[in-house]
């Protein structure tokens, strides 16, 4: 499935490099770093123009990469200067068809030098698989000389960034070939790769289970449901409760009854399965560098189509654990497969849920594709924790109001709850929705808006972006 794999970063000599990569703070640049004055000059220019310079000569290339004056106080805004100068620095490889670069870095802190090499190796990805004619990218090797940088830092960024690509690739993959079944299939190759366990529910299971959200979504489809279920147990896990990710997996919505128009909104909808996406990277990053947390997975997936044996708008169904809901709107069908998940999770006395969903067009109007929406019974404490790293590692969040008015949005005149609320306050009433079938400590983070791009942004490239993986591995980390 991994359509093509990221450059392997790892540990090299900057002497041996014939293409060498400097990073250095604006305006730092000196005779003693070995620059001439020629090279002095191309700095000087490009520090206030963009902070790149190509300085190529018959024996070498060099790249400087310079970057603002650091602030303690201000790192995650230095990591993802970075990142982006890396983005920037792969486009120049492209023009020069560089197939090789060292990394060597005169700034004090050394985490920078992979940041830089996280941007390059994520510009990097492409999605080739229906290309006739590919073209493949040119970079080939990329190696940081620093000795700060241990061994362990360099595979355990390789491992999160195959994660992510394996994200991008899933969200890319359009459902004529992934199906809810074929989803399962992958996960459990990935789960043999990564050596944690996975386990699939099928529709026969998932009716004993009484999964009534799932199986009303899937009532359309002539494809059956799945359920898969991940888990990351080591011997070693220093939590006694488990924490436990919920990742919607529609593979695809044309809305059901309530049919989306094409243009500019179904064409895009291959992408509804981000948040399980997330959720399968995020364990593969976990397992591969052995992080002593036991973590579960919990996956939902169908597609949402208009058979003609659809759910329709008016129904009343039964959601694992009771809960009666009244159906108004076909589209709002990731809340309904996720109420199930969430209620499942009730059986693993979680420590803490997250679940993430592309799950309302009210998020992408609030918040845009800079971030996704958080809401939830955590405590603060948690939520912030969970702020703080998403700025570390620009896969940002931003807290809703969750406010006891919104529940009166959803309530019904015939079930327990309706599932939509109407225009105002759409990303919050989602969330309430899925509030009543939870008794822990939750986190629901709806990332419509981050999850799928129409056009590249700095290291993101145009489809999948992959986001929620590197959030949730270095979150999850912060707990051991």
């Amino acid at each position: 499935m991994l359509d093509s794999k990221p450059i392997h970063i790892g540990a090299g000599k900057i002497a041996a490099a014939k293409e060498k990569v400097y990073i250095l703070e604006k305006k730092s640049a000196n005779a003693k770093m070995g620059f001439t004055p020629w090279e002095l000059a191309e700095l000087k220019k490009s520090s206030e123009n963009g902070g790149i310079a190509i300085l190529r000569s018959e024996k070498e290339t060099k790249i400087v990469v310079q970057i603002d004056k650091l602030a303690k106080d201000s790192m995650a805004k230095s990591k993802e200067e970075c990142r982006r100068k890396g983005a920037t620095l792969f486009k120049e490889t492209k023009k020069f068809q560089i197939e090789n670069l060292c990394i060597t870095s005169y700034l004090s802190e050394h985490s920078l030098s992979l940041c830089l090499a996280e941007g390059i190796v994520l510009s990097n990805y492409q999605f080739l698989t229906y290309k006739s004619v590919k073209t493949k990218s040119y970079l080939k090797k990329l190696t940081i000389d620093d000795t700060r940088i241990k061994a362990a830092e360099f595979t355990e960024l390789n491992e999160v960034l195959t994660g992510v690509y394996f994200a991008r690739t899933l969200v890319n993959e359009p459902v004529i070939t992934l199906t809810a079944e074929r989803l399962s299939q992958e996960i459990k190759k990935l789960g043999k790769a990564a050596n944690f366990s996975v386990k699939v529910l099928d529709k026969k299971e998932i009716m004993k289970e009484k999964m009534g959200g799932l199986l009303a979504v899937n009532s359309g489809s002539q494809l059956p449901p799945t359920f898969t279920i991940l888990e990351h147990k080591p011997k070693n896990a220093k939590n006694k409760k488990p924490y436990v990710l919920v990742g919607k997996g529609v593979v695809y919505d044309t809305g059901g009854l309530s049919l989306k128009p094409t243009a500019g909104s179904m064409d895009s909808m291959k992408s509804d399965m981000a948040g399980a996406a997330a959720v399968v990277g995020a364990i593969y990053a976990i397992a591969k560098n052995n992080l002593p947390i036991h973590v579960v997975g919990l996956i939902p997936a169908t597609d949402n189509r208009p058979g003609e044996m659809a759910y329709t708008p008016g129904d009343v169904i039964t959601l694992r654990g009771g809960i009666t809901v009244e159906v108004l709107n076909t589209d709002a069908e990731g809340r309904l497969i996720l109420g199930d998940a969430l209620d499942y999770a009730k059986k693993y006395n979680p420590e803490l849920v997250l679940d993430l969903a592309t799950l309302t067009g009210a998020q992408v109007m609030a918040i845009g594709q800079y971030g996704a929406a958080i809401m939830g019974s955590a405590p603060q404490d948690v939520k912030n924790q969970l702020s703080a790293v998403g700025y570390d590692t620009h896969e940002r969040v931003a807290e809703m109001p969750f406010w006891d008015e919104y529940d009166d949005l959803i309530k019904s005149d015939i079930a327990d709850i309706k599932n939509i609320g109407g225009r105002e306050g759409g990303c919050i009433t989602a969330g309430k929705f899925l509030a009543r079938f939870t008794d822990y400590p939750w986190i629901h983070l709806d990332i419509a808006g981050p999850s799928f791009l129409t056009s590249p942004e700095h290291y993101k490239t145009k489809g999948g972006t992959g986001y929620g993986v590197r959030l949730l591995y270095q979150f999850l980390k912060s707990k051991i």
